[in-house]
């Protein structure tokens, strides 16, 4: 990706998630992969695609089970009939 296409998909994907910390890191060597960040965390990379003449861009989002919270204890609803339920 270009400079110029690198700067007019982070100016899109600020305004539509409304964050001015996202920011599209274009890879200190050719031929790796162009970063997206938050905060200054990589969170997934850009991939560029052309096909029959038509442009996309497409984001892959890693999320690591060490990043995520505690799982929610989950309450458990008493069986109809069951004592302690009228």
């Amino acid at each position: 990706m270009t400079p110029t296409e690198i700067d007019r998909l982070q100016t899109y994907l600020r305004k539509l998630f409304g964050s001015e910390r996202i920011k599209i890191v274009p890879p200190l060597r050719r031929g790796l992969s162009i970063e997206l960040a938050v905060n200054d965390e990589t969170i997934g990379t850009v991939h560029k695609d052309v096909d029959d003449g038509e442009t996309s861009y497409s984001i892959h989002l890693t999320v690591l089970e060490e990043d995520l919270p505690a799982p929610r204890p989950v309450a458990v609803k008493p069986a109809i009939g069951s004592p302690g339920r009228r």
